[in-house]
């Protein structure tokens, strides 16, 4: 018996050698960069490679070998390509400081791959997240030999990572904690459970936000040096292109992302600061891709996740679709197929694939629905105010109260962190909101409706406090009562006009809160759904706590606390309205 599964295995064994000679893989190449530290390259080469070829290079501090059937993919299709781990992990030389060294390295590392028997000089990148980051950032310094790039779901410093609109989330140290040291920490980093408990213990006992890497056990100096730059400031910025470098960005771009993408919002910041500043020639070859996908699914789609399902016209094979892009940009190929415009956008539940010449181009027919608070007098989801069509008089306003030391909705994803294996259709926050938010309903659509762009909100405050947070979040209610979130923001208040510089709210005065950063979304309403507006300050283990004293956030306790009494107008001199992207065919 101990011998049966022996002609299995040679055979097997057999077929992996087959396949195996399709490639050449060399590791543990050492590449100098220019101060003098060595990083750590695997590099995926066609079996007895006869001619120079393209060099695909990436960039990673989540260690090369996660990405070897990437690497194996490209080279069996006609491609080299080069994983590196980033300065200071994996097998590389140096320290890691995130988003710093990331432009000169890349700079180095592509002219160093242009100059190599293996390549025929023309070098383009791939990669996601902080790989998506570094492809800007490398192409920020102009290496010459950069001919392509396709950033996908791209991190933005200050913009959506480590901080979006100027407000923190515990999932940065949980982060921290993935790329610490030189090994990779996947198992911690997926351990939901700890990071909950983790975060719950800083919450409920009201500790200051920058304890919370030692609570995490992983005292962290990044951490604090983030903690220090509250606002997108020059720290921030020298991490993107200037104006300056994106009009000498010449070569072609496609950009990816995400309706639920973490990071969506930095990368169609990247793709808005290019088509402002790259030249006339250069915004023709930047094409755009937003499907219906989270983080990770812009480079594998995922056809369910949040607690919906999406139409198989939503599983793009990426591999395939890089390849093709490639080929365009690189070997004289014909353009991919699918960018039959500018813009590529799906609308998830039609399950179909539309075009535009620009972002701008979509939801450019807006719908205005006014904010009305007759009825708030019994708020809750069922006794709600109303979004309708036309201004309303003179009216109280609608109100609700914010308690920093309230612990009531605790566990509750007050945004799209994506905790909750259904966060996309959980209704737990508005049936449990109370008083602690204000609930609006749309009258039921009669109509099918496209909405697909970006939504807006102008919301007229009045606050008792010198700043906190307000979060306004966007569904579908079906007619049978089921909930699919849209798009959600937060606010902090000191930042509502400017998120470079911070200005206090005075107490009592009413002025205007402008959401206009929500992420990108597209979806047809139903006929016989409606559209629930919740407006609330986050209170969660999720978010970084405001506890309103007007003091750095960061270093507030529960010994600042000031409990906040929000009340949103919506009268003559004062019409709070919820703008809607609708798309007429």
């Amino acid at each position: 018996m101990k011998y049966f599964f022996l002609p299995i295995l040679l055979f097997t064994a057999s077929l992996f050698s087959v396949a195996a000679q399709d490639i050449d893989i060399l590791s543990g190449v050492k590449i100098k960069l220019r101060d003098g530290v060595n990083l750590n390259a695997t590099v995926y080469k066609p079996h007895e490679q006869k001619e120079a070829l393209p060099v695909i290079l990436q960039v990673t501090p989540y260690i090369s070998d996660n990405y070897h059937p990437r690497g194996t993919y490209f080279a069996k299709n006609g491609y080299v390509y080069v994983i590196v781990d980033s300065r200071g992990r994996g097998s590389s030389e140096g320290i890691f400081d995130p988003f710093m060294q990331e432009g000169k390295d890349g700079f180095d590392l592509v002219e160093w791959l242009a100059i190599q028997n293996y390549c025929n000089g023309k070098v383009t990148m791939w990669g996601g997240s902080y790989s998506g980051f570094n492809q800007w950032a490398t192409a920020k310094e102009l290496p010459p030999h950069l001919k392509s790039i396709v950033p996908v779901a791209s991190a933005k410093p200050g913009v959506d990572f480590p901080i979006q609109d100027n407000v923190n989330y515990p999932y940065v140290i949980q982060w921290l904690t993935n790329t610490s040291g030189k090994t990779a920490n996947d198992r911690l980093f997926d351990d939901k459970q700890y990071w909950q408990k983790k975060f719950g213990e800083r919450y409920q006992k009201d500790l200051a936000f920058r304890s919370l890497d030692s609570i995490a056990g992983n005292p962290s100096e990044i951490f604090q040096s983030w903690l220090a730059h509250p606002a997108y400031d020059d720290y921030f910025k020298s991490m993107s292109p200037t104006q300056a470098q994106y009009a000498k960005i010449e070569f072609p771009i496609l950009s990816i992302t995400g309706h639920y993408d973490g990071d969506q919002i930095g990368e169609l910041a990247f793709y808005k600061e290019y088509m402002q500043h790259a030249s006339t020639a250069a915004k023709k070859n930047h094409y755009l891709i937003i499907g219906p996908w989270d983080h990770a699914g812009t480079r594998t789609p995922n056809q369910e996740f949040g607690g919906l399902t999406f139409g198989d016209e939503s599983l793009l094979n990426m591999n395939t679709l890089h390849k093709q892009w490639y080929d365009f940009t690189l070997k004289g190929g014909v353009k991919p197929d699918f960018l039959k415009n500018q813009v590529a956008y799906f609308v998830s539940n039609k399950n179909i694939w539309k075009y535009a010449s620009s972002l701008n181009e979509i939801g450019k027919h807006k719908q205005i629905l006014y904010l009305n608070s007759a009825t708030n007098s019994k708020q809750n989801v069922l006794h709600h105010v109303t979004l309708q069509t036309d201004a309303p008089k003179n009216i109280d306003p609608a109100e609700y109260v914010y308690d920093p030391l309230d612990k009531t909705l605790d566990s509750i994803d007050f945004g799209m962190t994506g905790m909750a294996d259904n966060y996309l259709t959980d209704q737990r926050l508005a049936y449990s909101i109370g008083k602690a938010g204000v609930i609006y309903h749309s009258s039921l659509f009669d109509t099918e409706t496209e909405v697909s762009g970006f939504f807006e909100l102008k919301a007229y405050i009045e606050t008792d406090v010198k700043d906190v947070d307000i979060i306004a979040t966007v569904y579908e209610i079906k007619a049978e009562g089921s909930s699919v979130l849209l798009t959600t923001q937060t606010m902090r208040a000191r930042y509502k006009d400017d998120l470079e510089k911070e200005k206090l709210l005075e107490p009592g005065r009413i002025s205007l809160f402008h959401f206009n950063n929500f992420p990108f979304i597209s979806r047809v309403i139903e006929k016989g759904s409606r559209l629930r507006l919740l407006i609330s300050s986050p209170n969660s283990i999720y978010v970084q706590k405001n506890y309103c004293s007007g003091g750095e956030v960061a270093r507030e306790t529960a010994k600042d606390a000031h409990t906040a009494h929000i009340k949103i107008y919506n009268d003559s001199k004062h019409q709070s309205v919820l703008i809607i992207p609708v798309v007429k065919d």
